[in-house]
């Protein structure tokens, strides 16, 4: 069954997406169709930095909660709670919390392949259950 068809017409709250714990300070929440994906980050003060870049896509950041300096090739960003910034395919970049909450939620458009299987939690949740 196709992520959008699974979705379609179903009102789902980010308590009730599944979340991983990717590294000591990085809590994440994934909710994707087949057209966009969603990924919902809960910052600590003080993770681990891990610069990194995407060579095929764009990244959307939007700060939820908190604050952020958000780094673009070394450049810092100032971002706080509605702040969103678009990171272009290619760009090293990271993101360091200020404060806590820090809620990021990144958007991808087509949806990342790396977190398919990520993605695929929701849908068998709410087709299967738990």
């Amino acid at each position: 069954m196709k992520l959008s068809e699974a979705l379609y017409r179903t009102v789902v709250n980010w308590d009730d997406v599944p979340e991983d714990v990717i590294r000591p300070g990085v809590r994440r929440r994934v909710y994707s169709t087949d057209e966009v994906m969603l990924c919902w980050h809960s910052l600590s003060v003080g993770m681990d930095l891990r610069p990194h870049s995407h060579a095929d896509f764009d990244q959307l950041a939007l700060i939820l909660a908190g604050e952020a300096d958000y780094y673009i090739d070394d450049v810092p960003h100032r971002m706080t709670a509605g702040s969103m910034l678009l990171v272009p395919a290619g760009a090293e970049h990271y993101i360091k919390p200020l404060t806590e909450p820090c809620i990021n939620l990144d958007v991808f458009a087509p949806p990342r392949e790396d977190y398919a299987d990520v993605a695929r939690k929701l849908v068998d949740e709410l087709v299967v259950g738990p």
